[in-house]
């Protein structure tokens, strides 16, 4: 969760306390949907992708289609981790900095209940995919909030330099990149057209792995 744990520091760090006490509650919202019954129940008749899309639009309706405040509360509320551990440069100390995050009860079943099964090339095991949601919004989060440049790519880039020197102790790969380019994407796309969906660039990612693979 390279790119996505670096997100949330930054953004996080740049928000006044009501702005957090709003955003504490969008997240708890978006997160005891997710460990509902009500949403198990539908993602096992529609299945992840469609499941996806009816997290999004309980995020805009509690937010009252606040689209920034409600990528932003996605992304908190798709991370699997409650915290993040950080070795700060020198003293070589192991830090673990706090996510806003529901209690552990609704935290444990939001996690279980996350979809999992977003593109053709997921990995067709009990995790899937369920970290790619927190970077998908997160990177949209940034790119739509980006008015004269692409905060999203600086941010990526900017993620090298950051965790050279304080050693973030997480995993990447190609996957996790290719996918915050697509969540970057969708970030520009709302900005013209504010029906499009998290599942259309889902599909459009899939239609592109099937191109490849041929």
């Amino acid at each position: 969760m390279k790119s996505s744990i670096l997100l949330i520091l930054i953004v996080i760090a740049n928000y006044s306390f009501p702005q957090q006490s709003r955003l504490s509650k969008a997240v708890n919202h978006i997160s005891e949907y997710i460990a509902s019954e009500q949403f198990i129940n539908l993602a096992n008749e529609i299945g992840d992708l469609a499941a996806t899309d009816s997290i999004y639009i309980q995020a805009l309706q509690y937010t009252e289609f606040n689209y920034s405040e409600s990528l932003l509360a996605l992304m908190l509320a798709t991370v699997p981790y409650s915290e993040v551990p950080i070795q700060l440069p020198i003293i070589k100390s192991l830090v673990y900095y706090p996510l806003i995050s529901a209690d552990e009860e609704i935290f444990l079943k939001k996690n279980e209940n996350l979809p999992r099964y977003l593109f053709l090339d997921t990995p067709q095991n009990k995790y899937g995919d369920k970290d790619k949601l927190a970077h998908f919004f997160g990177s949209a989060f940034l790119s739509y909030e980006s008015r004269f440049f692409d905060l999203g790519k600086l941010i990526g880039y900017f993620v090298e330099a950051f965790e050279e020197s304080f050693k973030v102790q997480s995993s990447v790969n190609l996957r996790d990149l290719d996918v915050n380019k697509y969540g970057r994407l969708f970030g520009r796309l709302l900005k013209k057209d504010k029906c499009i969906l998290p599942s259309q660039i889902f599909l459009l990612r899939s239609l592109r792995y099937i191109r490849i693979t041929l």
